[in-house]
């Protein structure tokens, strides 16, 4: 029997299973999600009144969120207590927010709602689609530039904001990033922070969602962006976002943004037209429920580590196994984050992602990480191992592999 005929042989017996499985969006796992189970029941009769005194049933409370949840949760954005400003579920919708008030106002210290200026991004491929979506529907031109393992390309960053007053800032996830886990350097975030542009109010909007995930015991610090930007007198120039939503309940959490002092006064007026304030009640649960969590913040994201990490660990075992020294494909190992990213050699990608598909495993589909959904090569492949159980993962990883073989051999 010829190596093809094997493979096909392996392949068809996967696909004689009638395997439903699912690595195509990065959610959490159910047993995720129970360690935030006594959430549910943090707030009750007793106790929903603040620290401060704020009654949790009233209007009262102030647009920033609650002075208890800033407090814990500036942590997760490495920004100080009075630097962040916590909102209701999710980042993406405070992010949607923040830029459509810029088309409309500017951001502090703009001369115009940026609406006035066919307003352009830079935004990294491989990326996170939502971020495509977001700013596109909102009338966002987006251009691209490759993201690095060092994070964003400077080189080119550097060349496309100099002379080009349309772009009015970079749109990007620092650290983790979705799909390929790469993390910005301190020298690629001083260069961006200190980044010479054309538009005078150009924007670093970092979306920092994975700033806590990280998968080891001794995770490498990630740059301080506000830090940077305060020491390098452009303190107005960053504003990073996150979320509780892949630290409590995805449903039901916390979006956040952190940003100077300054810009917290100017946002804080722009958010107050729409809105007396957040949801005081989900934010004091979670104050609660951090409180007495062992270790807080801190304590829990280790133990939502030993969750996540035997299931990545499975996807480098079961890749570095079956395709590692083929040069069939090279893939990302990243230390933290909900994402692998794995890319065929051949352009091959769709035909994998087909052929998985047919076998009963459903992935991200080709091109969804780039900004018109078409890989240009034809070669990104999206991995989220974070929701399936652990045997699953491997399976999956499986089937993974033998499409990638199988695909591959197809082209010769």
């Amino acid at each position: 029997m010829s190596d093809y005929d094997a493979l096909l042989k392996q392949y068809q017996e996967y696909k004689a299973r009638n395997l439903s499985l699912n690595m195509e969006r990065g959610q959490p796992a159910d047993a995720n999600f129970d360690l935030s189970l006594p959430i549910l029941g943090s707030v009750d009769q007793s106790n929903y009144t603040t620290d401060d005194g704020v009654d949790i049933r009233n209007y009262p409370g102030g647009i920033l969120g609650l002075r208890e949840a800033r407090e814990i949760f500036c942590e997760q954005l490495n920004v100080g207590s009075n630097e962040i400003i916590i909102g209701n579920n999710s980042s993406l919708e405070m992010m949607g927010t923040f830029f459509a008030r810029a088309l409309l106002r500017g951001v502090n210290g703009s001369q115009r709602g940026w609406v006035h200026d066919s307003p352009r991004l830079i935004v990294t491929v491989p990326g996170y689609d939502r971020h495509f979506l977001l700013a596109r529907e909102l009338g966002y031109q987006l251009v691209t530039v490759k993201m690095t393992t060092n994070g964003p390309d400077m080189d080119a960053v550097e060349q496309l904001v100099a002379n080009d007053a349309s772009i009015k800032g970079i749109y990007f996830v620092p650290t983790y990033s979705n799909p390929t886990g790469d993390t910005i350097s301190q020298e690629y975030a001083q260069r961006l922070i200190n980044v010479n542009a054309a538009a005078q109010d150009f924007t670093v909007f970092a979306d920092d969602a994975y700033a806590v995930h990280h998968l080891d015991d001794n995770p490498l610090p990630a740059p301080n962006l506000l830090q940077i930007a305060k020491d390098s007198g452009k303190a107005n120039r960053v504003i990073i976002f996150g979320s509780t939503s892949k630290v409590t309940f995805a449903s039901g959490g916390l979006g956040m943004a952190g940003m100077s002092e300054e810009n917290i006064t100017y946002w804080s007026k722009v958010l107050s037209s729409q809105s007396i304030g957040p949801n005081k009640a989900e934010q004091w649960r979670h104050v609660l429920f951090m409180r007495n969590y062992p270790g807080g913040l801190q304590g829990l994201m280790q133990d939502h580590a030993k969750i996540l990490k035997p299931k990545f660990d499975k996807v480098q075992e079961v890749l570095n196994r079956e395709l590692g020294n083929q040069n069939l494909a090279s893939w990302t190992d990243p230390r933290g984050g909900y994402f692998v990213s794995l890319d065929t050699i051949q352009p091959v990608a769709s035909r994998v992602v087909e052929l998985a598909k047919e076998a009963g495993l459903a992935l991200t589909p080709t091109g969804a990480t780039f900004t018109d959904g078409k890989d240009p090569e034809n070669k990104n492949i999206r991995l989220a191992p974070t929701r399936p159980p652990l045997e699953e993962v491997e399976l999956a990883m499986e089937i993974v592999a033998c499409c990638v073989k199988l695909a591959s051999a197809e082209v010769g």
